[in-house]
């Protein structure tokens, strides 16, 4: 008996009244196809569009009860997935990807680690990636006051900001910038009065260990670092605004080499993780190992981290060890040093 393909799995995060059902209701609208399983937790809010699901057959819907899914209802939602697994076993469903909507006042810290934790959910579902919706009439407001909005940016591999036809030119380059700050690895792109194509956030495999590399090229010393594109067109902060100040505690930051040692880079990671794990949100890193051909990848959430290695250096490329940490109050300093000195060459050495 042949093992399944595990089942793509897309979070969807964002504060309050960000827009996460409009996103999901617009999904099914445009693409009645789709056959997925939806489990919604959203406190308080109007659910998916229940005229929609009517016509959708394919669609399950599983709403968990009022809370927030990172903490009282976390088995609840353990449960949840095994269920839907079962059921798609015997034929009772038939969905090809899920989709979890969280609370508004989430941290989608413990909501990944459940796909890690549960050996039956790690070998059956793939996480595909985080998305975060951002109010951009209210986002700086938000940042500022509630620390789990920080959290959301900060753990996203997509950033979709919403009514951004509500707010000027400045106001938006300022809520951009401050995004690249606390987030550099996420893509951002703009919802169109709350809509957007499905390809700027579904299948998005950002939890891959391939070398699809995204990092500002403002945070870097290498302008090779953009390494990855996409087919819909992102949004970018503008570069005069980059030396701003925010006092966010979650911060992204680059750090680059070129040649690295195996086993030093080995112990700078371990170490790393075993000090700082918690405080550490999201990381990955294309490594250039000295005497390998083929690039590392490393990725991580939190304690939960894994090593593969990707495709080959070419003859004609630069090699260049590139590692994004995204993280609470880290003693940057410390890490940059103690990574530097894992490295044989530097970059432009």
């Amino acid at each position: 008996m042949t093992t399944p393909s595990p089942l793509p799995v897309t979070i969807l995060t964002g504060f309050l009244g960000s827009g996460k059902t409009t996103l999901i209701n617009h999904l099914l609208e445009q693409y009645p196809d789709e056959r997925i399983a939806i489990i919604e937790n959203e406190f308080g809010a109007v659910g998916v569009d229940g005229g929609l699901l009517g016509k959708h057959s394919a669609i399950e819907v599983i709403e968990l009860t009022n809370g927030c899914v990172c903490c009282s209802v976390r088995g609840e939602l353990t449960e949840a997935l095994h269920d839907l697994l079962n059921r798609r076993d015997t034929g009772a469903l038939r969905f090809d990807r899920l989709l979890l909507e969280t609370t508004g006042l989430a941290d989608p810290a413990p909501i990944i680690q459940t796909f890690f934790v549960d050996e039956i959910l790690r070998q059956r579902l793939q996480l595909d990636a985080v998305v975060t919706l951002v109010d951009a009439e209210h986002a700086q407001k938000q940042l500022t006051e509630h620390r789990v909005a920080v959290s959301q940016v900060g753990f996203a591999d997509r950033l979709i900001l919403t009514k951004l036809d509500r707010i000027d030119t400045q106001t938006k380059a300022l809520l951009l910038d401050r995004l690249r700050k606390i987030n550099a690895r996420a893509i951002m792109c703009e919802a169109d009065h709350g809509l957007i194509d499905k390809s700027a956030w579904i299948n998005i495999q950002a939890f891959n260990l391939d070398d699809s590399f995204n990092v500002d090229p403002a945070f870097t010393l290498s302008p090779k670092a953009h390494y990855n594109s996409v087919a819909f067109r992102p949004i970018t902060p503008s570069p005069t605004l980059l030396n701003r100040s925010w006092n966010d505690d979650i911060t992204s930051h680059v750090f680059e080499a070129g040649d690295v040692d195996i086993k030093l880079i080995g112990a700078f990671m371990e170490t790393a993780i075993e000090k700082y794990g918690n405080d550490m949100l999201r990381y990955k890193g294309i490594l250039a190992i000295n005497d390998e051909p083929r690039r590392l990848i490393v990725q991580g959430v939190h304690r939960v981290v894994g090593f593969d290695y990707g495709a080959a250096w070419s003859t004609n490329e630069t090699r260049q060890t590139l590692l994004v940490i995204i993280g609470r109050n880290l003693p940057i300093d410390i890490l940059r040093n103690d990574f530097l000195a894992t490295a044989k060459t530097t970059v432009g050495g």
